[in-house]
């Protein structure tokens, strides 16, 4: 399918999204009501700090923080987290992460990521490296069936680099999703779907294959929020992978991959695709929508996507 084609489609995709979807909100939900009391009362404060103690029986961490400005000193307390974080949570590793602060005076930690000069750089470099491709191919940066996969460098939801090397000589079944999706025939059936297609293709002896979903919200999509989705669900993760990252870098592989994806006030329009990646990275069967079969897809794995 021609660039201009697609454009076209997409185009008309994202009319026919915003005509007949409910859309997929972000947190805080449908932008025209009114928040609700407990989250107009909440304060956040961007936080600095060291894990120096990981309660895993109560969901809570003992960090040593910086100074926050306009709240307190430096000074080490204890956060209630999600379950998400505490089975990424180490102790010893900085992190930079929002407090949020209730009118009751309880305290909690969001979108923690951790610190780490080495991972941040990697992935920055990873991020600047695709913006220029990007560009570079104009109106050409959608990839067809045919074409190498972009390379990229992201957050699992460990919080681990992941860059695409790391899957070469292996099959890669690949979408987007994001965890607060409410639409029932969107993300949830997507990884569903993929859930399925990862037992069937077990079952059926197919050995090389990697399963990847990388987020359409990075923004709210932490490690740690991509560990609770993985966690709820009961994905096995010994060969699937839910990615974020730098919001650039998630917008040029939409780009690149073909995918819709904006918000409308609080509602996230987007569209949904589906891809067999082969082993030398070239990108081998592509599905839009969420009507497909896991069985199609694991017989293709078996013939290598043809």
């Amino acid at each position: 399918m021609g660039f201009s084609r697609f454009r076209l489609l997409s185009a008309m995709g994202l009319v026919l999204l915003a005509l007949v979807l409910p859309g997929c909100k972000r947190a805080g939900g449908d932008v025209s009501a009114a928040p609700a009391e407990n989250e107009s009362s909440e304060k956040r404060y961007p936080l600095v700090g060291e894990i120096l103690k990981v309660d895993a029986t109560h969901n809570t961490l003992l960090v040593r923080h910086e100074n926050i400005p306009g709240l307190m000193p430096a000074m080490t307390m204890e956060f209630a987290v999600s379950a998400g974080d505490i089975a990424n949570a180490a102790e010893g590793r900085r992190i930079r992460a929002e407090l949020v602060m209730a009118a009751s005076g309880d305290a909690r930690l969001e979108k923690i990521w951790p610190i780490d000069p080495v991972a941040e750089s990697t992935v920055s470099a990873s991020a600047a490296s695709l913006r220029q491709e990007t560009a570079i191919r104009g109106r050409s940066a959608y990839r067809e069936v045919g074409e190498a996969m972009p390379d990229f460098a992201l957050y699992d939801q460990n919080g681990k680099v992941v860059s695409a090397a790391r899957f070469r000589g292996r099959q890669i079944m690949l979408n987007f999703i994001f965890t607060r999706c409410p639409v029932a025939t969107m993300c949830p059936a997507s990884t569903a779907k993929m859930m399925t297609a990862q037992r069937q293709a077990r079952a059926a002896g197919v050995a090389n294959i990697e399963f990847i979903s990388i987020t359409l919200d990075p923004e709210y999509d932490t490690p740690g929020v991509l560990k609770d989705y993985a966690l709820t669900r009961g994905i096995d993760l010994t060969n699937f992978s839910l990615l974020t990252g730098p919001e650039k870098a998630i917008k040029d592989l939409l780009t690149q991959f073909g995918i819709i994806a904006e918000f409308d006030g609080g509602i996230l329009k987007h569209t949904l695709a589906t891809l067999l990646i082969n082993e030398q990275g070239k990108i081998v069967w592509r599905t839009d929508g969420s009507q497909w079969s896991p069985e199609e897809f694991v017989e293709k794995m078996h013939k290598g996507g043809t």
